[in-house]
């Protein structure tokens, strides 16, 4: 097992580490692209020191996929809300005749395609350790403890711990998909020390993971407790009241709980490198969907104007308030989620057990020992025009059945989202572009949409199987 497992990785460590020749190239790259948001910077009056951060500067990147961060940092005079407006202008101008998208953290950022390279130019401020004004403010300090903490050696089990994030889809701090960041597995690699005995770390979870490499709260565990509630917690080397897997949600820490247990038992190259999803031909869609035994329900609506990761943001929140009124309405949810392409086409998928419920419902009182309880219960059902059978009494309590307000949950939707359910949770953004118009589709009904768009085809096919692709081996 043991032959099996070196095997795997070190195919997978000749693959992701960068050869001298696309070292070269991104290096070059990097500080070219350094010096144009310099020259941005002076030509629109902004004092502002520029350095490459993240993996390239940490030398943790994986060949093939090289993301350049260009941070600059700026005097703190700049008031708070003019932080990514200002820069937003410097990255513009220093990434002319380029593909530019504007990203949302904390604060607005540039995103930018030279050639298949992608660029990040975003603000901080240039502050003392410890004295932080906004969330950026801390990356120059973590690349510069990276940078003197890694080895050679250890840099290579950075990689392969980041290919095998990617490879199960828990890789990516940004809120759409809350996984683990570049930062966060260069410090397991710190505490760890080898990419294998970060998954046998993972591997071990009863409960929840605790790492503070600079001791910070020895002896002080209780604290710790205290501070940080989350499943998974790494205290921040350079912020002690950091938590650096705080954007970690629990489903991704799970699925890496699962992956690394399942990569020590049977280790593959599939963990890494999944076989790329073979959409389902229009025919074949609607054939399963004809043929599940469950109700998935498909909410579709148009574009939403907002830069990515706020529309997840929004996303995200509105998927929870449906959640919860799709089920206090007694309708049973399997599963939910949302997708969007980040153009034209978003929507909320539920899959029920069923769409349709019966128009009467059992609802039970408290136990007639509850005098006081039963009193008022009595008091709401007695004259009730919703009851259609009782009060009556059955196992010690007092029982009514109801008329259901909601039977068909397509029903429920286009009602209390007509007006663009602001009343039922829904964020703004979305709520706005829900008033102007949206669609339910039930099963197969979804298939004329499914037909027109590859990206959507990709990700159903997906959500049909329900079986992550490293499980295939596992």
């Amino acid at each position: 097992m043991w032959d099996k497992i070196d095997e795997v990785c070190s195919e997978v460590l000749e693959r992701v580490t960068p050869k001298k020749r696309e070292r070269v190239r991104i290096e070059a790259l990097a500080k070219k692209l350094e010096k144009r948001v310099v020259d941005a910077s002076k030509v629109l009056g902004v004092n502002a020191i520029v350095r490459v951060e993240g993996s390239v500067a940490k030398d943790t990147w994986l060949s093939g996929e090289p993301d350049i961060d260009i941070f600059m940092r700026v005097p703190t005079t700049i008031p708070r809300k003019s932080l990514g407006d200002i820069c937003l202008k410097v990255a513009r101008k220093a990434t002319e005749g380029a593909e530019q998208i504007e990203r949302f953290a904390e604060h607005p950022y540039l995103e930018a395609f030279v050639g298949n390279v992608r660029i990040n130019i975003v603000p901080c401020y240039d502050t003392k350790r410890g004295e932080w004004l906004s969330a950026t403010d801390r990356t120059p300090y973590h690349t510069d403890y990276a940078k003197k903490h890694l080895n050679e050696q250890m840099r290579g089990e950075v990689r392969l711990l980041k290919k095998f994030m990617k490879g199960i889809d828990v890789y990516g701090a940004e809120i759409k998909i809350g996984g683990f960041s570049g930062y966060l597995c260069e410090l397991l690699v710190l505490h760890c020390k080898h990419f294998i005995n970060t998954l046998k770390a993972f591997a071990m979870l009863k409960q929840r993971i605790t790492i503070d490499i600079k001791n910070y709260y020895k002896r002080r565990e209780n604290e710790l407790q205290l501070l940080f509630k989350e499943p998974l917690v790494i205290v921040d080397p350079v912020d002690r009241g950091r938590n650096v897997a705080s954007a970690v949600q629990p489903q991704k820490l799970y699925t890496f709980v699962a992956a690394s247990r399942a990569f020590l038992k049977n280790p593959s190259l599939r963990f890494f490198y999944p076989p790329k999803t073979r959409a389902l031909t229009a025919e074949e869609a609607r054939r399963r969907l004809e043929k599940r035994e469950s109700s998935i329900i498909f909410l579709t609506f148009g574009e939403v104007d907002a830069v990515p990761d706020v529309l997840w943001g929004q996303l995200y929140k509105s998927q929870r308030s449906l959640r919860k009124l799709v089920e206090l309405s007694d309708f049973k949810i399997l599963r939910d989620t949302a997708w969007s392409d980040e153009k034209s086409l978003n929507m909320f998928i539920f899959e029920l057990e069923q769409c349709r419920l019966p128009h009467v419902k059992k609802h039970f009182g408290p136990p007639l020992e509850r005098e006081r309880e039963t009193e008022n219960f009595l008091k709401k059902y007695m004259n009730n025009l919703d009851v259609i059978s009782g009060p009556y009494i059955a196992d010690g309590r007092w029982v009514v059945e109801l008329k259901r307000k909601w039977v068909d949950v397509v029903e429920l939707l286009n009602e209390r989202l007509r007006d663009g359910g602001r009343s039922a949770g829904i964020a703004e953004q979305i709520s706005q572009v829900l008033k102007e118009g949206f669609r339910v589709f039930v099963g197969d009904e979804i298939v004329e949409v499914y037909a027109k768009n590859g990206e959507f085809a990709e990700f159903l096919t997906e959500f049909l199987s329900g079986k992550p692709k490293w499980l295939e081996n596992a």
